[in-house]
């Protein structure tokens, strides 16, 4: 197995077996091979359940007794991924490492995201076998290859990643980590071009726990996470580059875990990618990355692997994988505080939030108000006027235009708008026209008309919005349609998601910071209101004082459906979002379970969707909304309204945070997404809105 860390707790899925006995398991395998035809179930079982070393004396055992070499008989025998797979298993994890990035260079072309992924996140120890492990298999110096096969920037990274002398020491110094931020900042964003040097230097040489200081300095000192200004400054591998080397400095096996997902998500796998994670992280971070995905896709691994492969091939891999996650929420207790990390460091409170929708300057509403009048005026419509005007103006300035039209026209500019527009583009522009609480008011009356109800779009306008936002949408409701929106809401929804939607169009969530002590007594509550089932109590029996309570209330609920929708609805609709974060995080601490998670596992239907939508929010909202993006352009169609709504309401709150997390999470840009699948003017106006390719 990996050497440990003095004081690290073992993370890998591969253990070393017991009574292992190197003669007998040499044995086994030469007689699986023996005569017409392999035991490939033998062969998988024998070898996913020893460790490498124990793999490696089994190979010196095999050729003292056979006078054969096992790796060479395994081939022979076998073929295809699993053949891959299992030699892959065979290797020193060096050599097995040596073996992929030569490969990588060799023949036509280079697999340039192996090269990237191996060496970006090595550590210098493995880094360093690695190099000697390739000098002694291919009698060939691994700096020399990499250099006669890359060129440029992405050629520098990696011979200093090569190096494998980047700093170790924990002790991290406030000054040069804002000297650091300075020197990226000027490097990058104040400087016309770029110094990639800069770039190199500081993020192929300083400690991991350094980097993470300058991550964290350099999002308060700009605005935006380092990643946004590599995508902005640097281009091609070096910036795929750059950008692996940075995931791998906040997080190893989340790097590794959305490695994994894009090896299988989508049409075909990449096996090769897929085989090398699989093994080279088996005796590491196996659990960790485990835990990271399904966390991270709502998915297992094990389930995602079992789905997308097939045979001995798929067998041996959820062998390596070590068990199934698919038991919704539940953590490993190591790693329950790396999965709440994983989004608490992307919440809002720490992010400036940005729209991508400003008030023009040199505004002149009178000179907007003729163009506009002369655009719609006569035969045919100036719809590239109209778009442009529109879509860069704040929504005040809009007001102003409006305004400015009926003194100078005595016309409605709304009414000629929707006279001379059509289809999406109308929609777009009207609401790009209506005041925000107006605009929602109306998408809530929408979602409440005819037959059927829209609770999606209930959902996230109520879950999302602020207590000011809250309160004007109320107003707006009334002034509009001359109803409450209690009244409607009451009429139209029923049950427990009735009194949910009601208790989120109050507006009266709380807006203090976290109280500790407070959040503590709402985790209980949370964990209390779930499930009176063995498993949770055999998690909590540790608690001695939490436990009696425990019992006491699973004998008085029995249950109660009623009982657990209150609770969850009394907390999560009534306290501040920051307090809900600590709240979140105390929860995993006492149950080791993720609260959206056991949302999901114990509840259902639109109350379900509704507690999601505010955990979500809470955590991080943009993301929220990217993945709302992401949802209506995925597939065959488009949900028009969705995008719509969505790219209206948040265009001057977080659209430019939106379009950060739609890029991280989905490799492609807002842009990009929203070009792919509109077209016309309707695209032209998104873009607008938008603003901007990243």
């Amino acid at each position: 197995m990996a050497k440990l860390a003095q004081g690290a707790k073992y993370r890998g899925s591969i253990h070393n077996f017991p009574d292992f006995d190197p003669s007998q398991d040499a044995d086994t395998l030469y007689n699986a091979m023996k005569g017409f035809g392999s035991d490939k179930e033998a062969i998988l079982e024998l070898i996913t359940s020893r460790s490498n070393r124990q793999r490696q004396e089994i190979c010196q055992n095999y050729k003292s007794l056979y006078g054969k070499d096992l790796i060479a008989d395994l081939k022979y025998e076998l073929t295809g991924k699993f053949e891959r797979l299992i030699v892959g298993l065979m290797r020193p994890p060096a050599y097995s490492d040596a073996k992929e990035i030569k490969d990588a260079i060799s023949g036509i072309g280079t697999d340039e995201k192996c090269l990237i992924e191996i060496l970006a996140s090595r550590t210098n120890e493995q880094i360093h076998q690695l190099v000697a492990a390739y000098k002694d298999a291919y009698e060939r110096d691994l700096e020399a290859d990499i250099i006669g096969d890359t060129s440029g920037h992405f050629q520098k990274m990696l011979v200093v990643l090569l190096q494998g002398t980047r700093e170790e020491d924990d002790v991290v110094s406030e000054d040069l980590v804002q000297q650091d931020v300075q020197d990226l900042y000027e490097a990058g964003e104040l400087k016309w071009g770029t110094d990639e040097a800069q770039f190199i230097y500081i993020l192929g040489n300083r400690s991991k726990q350094h980097l993470r200081l300058v991550f964290d300095e350099y999002l308060k000192t700009t605005g935006k996470p380092i990643e946004a200004s590599i995508r902005g400054e640097l281009s091609g591998d070096f910036e795929k580059l750059m950008l692996a080397t940075v995931k791998c400095i906040r997080s190893t096996p989340e790097y590794f875990a959305e490695r994994l997902f894009k090896a299988m998500k989508g049409l075909g796998t990449r096996d090769n990618t897929l085989i090398r994670i699989m093994v080279s992280r088996s005796e590491l971070d196996m659990l960790d990355i485990r835990e990271i995905f399904r966390t991270k896709y709502e998915k297992s691994l094990y389930s995602m692997i079992k789905n997308d492969t097939s045979g001995e091939y798929k067998k041996t891999l959820l062998k390596l994988c070590g068990g199934d996650d698919d038991a919704a929420g539940k953590f490993f207790p190591e790693a329950a505080q790396v999965a709440y990390q994983m989004w608490e460091l992307s919440a809002v409170a720490r992010v400036e939030v940005k729209g991508t929708v400003h008030p023009a300057g040199d505004f002149n509403p009178d000179a907007d108000a003729k163009a506009l009048r002369k655009a719609m005026k006569g035969l045919g419509t100036d719809e590239g006027t109209i778009i442009d005007i529109i879509t860069h103006r704040s929504n005040a300035q809009r007001q102003q235009i409006r305004q400015t039209f009926k003194s100078h026209f005595g016309r409605d500019l709304m009414a000629d708008l929707k006279s001379e527009l059509s289809g999406d583009l109308a929609r777009l522009i009207l609401a790009l026209m209506m005041p925000p609480a107006h605009y929602d008011a109306k998408q809530l009356k929408k979602a409440m008309e005819g037959a059927g109800t829209d609770e999606k779009a209930l959902i996230e306008i109520l879950a999302t919005r602020t207590n000011a936002e809250i309160r004007a949408i109320n107003e707006a409701y009334k002034e509009d349609y001359h109803k409450s929106l209690e009244d409607a809401l009451s009429s139209d929804t029923s049950g427990h998601f009735r009194r949910i939607l009601i208790s989120l169009a109050t507006g009266n969530r709380e807006e203090g910071g976290e109280d500790r002590d407070r959040a503590r007594e709402d985790a209980q509550a949370l964990a209390l209101g779930i499930e009176n089932n063995l498993k949770l109590l055999e998690i909590w029996v540790c608690y001695d004082q939490v436990a009696a309570e425990i019992l006491e209330i699973a004998d008085t609920t029995s249950g109660d459906r009623s009982s657990l929708e209150t609770r969850f609805m009394t907390i999560l609709c009534t306290r501040s979002y920051q307090h809900l974060r600590r709240v979140f995080q105390e929860f995993i601490k006492m149950t080791n379970y993720d609260v959206e998670h056991t949302i999901k596992k114990e509840m259902s239907g639109d109350v379900r969707d509704v507690f999601v939508a505010i955990v979500q929010s809470v955590k991080n909202k943009p993301l929220f909304f990217a993945d709302k993006l992401y949802k209506s352009m995925k597939g065959a169609g488009t949900e028009e309204k969705t995008l719509t709504r969505i790219m209206v309401s948040r265009s001057e709150i977080d659209l430019l945070n939106i379009r950060q997390e739609f890029i991280e999470k989905y490799d492609k840009s807002l842009h990009q997404a929203i070009e792919g699948d509109t077209s016309g003017h309707f695209l032209k106006a998104l873009l607008a809105v938008c603003g901007g390719e990243d």
